[in-house]
């Protein structure tokens, strides 16, 4: 299997439990351009926080990702659900077969494919008409009274975020896309969420990772008594939302 930038397996746990649901809304922007009967390829996939949400719409999703780890915390896995194979798969060398699948959907990942290789493995497995769909989400957009505390640990964590974060910034707005573009709405990802949800999503990026790793220190753990003074009751649900960027595009029938 090609070699791949792993950033995730040392924190699998925490990102299974950690990372926030995409809203029905997307599904269907999705749903609008692919039919019901639509096999799905879902590279990238995580631990499936995007999967439950495909298999609702379409009838079979195939969800590979690099890492086992991830795999092995993935929902379905060592599950029967005939909706839902899982394979350990790098998304630039997929065994799919050619032309076998409607929709290719890929969230929150695309920033760490070689994408010259995977949009020529769309071309190749995507059939006439098919649909690639991806999207990510940006920073949390903090009300006043959290901004300040929140913004201390992006500080501390922006130095180590690996080089494609800054394409999740822009949205994916600069790629070389293959296929036409469809349009798409403006959406909003968000979660009612207690201060440990938080903390732990915190300790799930991938730049958290980087800096404890470089410096042996904690910096969730370190802003964490800042962050509880400005949040209150940690058991008190807040509202979060994400800037949530979707690209579809179609190959030609």
């Amino acid at each position: 299997m090609a070699a791949f930038k792993d950033h995730f397996s040392g924190v699998a746990d925490v990102y299974a439990a950690s990372r926030p649901t995409y809203p029905d809304a997307l599904y269907e922007a999705i749903a609008a351009v692919v039919p019901s009967t639509a096999r799905v390829w879902e590279p990238g996939c995580g631990s499936g926080q995007a999967t439950s949400g495909l298999v609702a719409h379409f009838a079979h999703v195939h969800a590979t990702d690099p890492s086992a780890a991830q795999i092995e915390r993935h929902w379905a896995f060592g599950r029967t659900d005939p909706r839902v194979s899982l394979a350990v798969e790098t998304a630039e060398t997929t065994a799919l077969a050619d032309g076998s699948v409607g929709l290719v959907a890929v969230a929150q990942a695309l920033h760490w494919f070689d994408r010259r290789l995977f949009f020529s493995t769309c071309e190749r497995v995507l059939g006439p008409g098919g649909v690639l769909a991806a999207w990510t989400y940006q920073d949390i957009v903090f009300g006043d009274d959290l901004a300040e505390v929140a913004e201390k640990v992006r500080d501390d964590i922006d130095p180590y975020w690996p080089p494609e974060r800054s394409d999740v910034d822009l949205g994916y707005g600069d790629y070389a896309w293959p296929f036409e573009a469809l349009p798409t709405p403006a959406l909003w990802l968000t979660a009612e969420w207690n201060l440990p949800q938080l903390l732990g999503y915190f300790a799930s990026l991938s730049a958290t990772a980087s800096f404890r790793a470089a410096t042996g220190q904690d910096p969730v753990y370190a802003h964490a008594p800042a962050l509880a003074e400005a949040w209150g009751d940690p058991q008190q649900k807040r509202p979060l939302r994400w800037p949530l960027v979707l690209h579809l595009r179609r190959k030609p029938g």
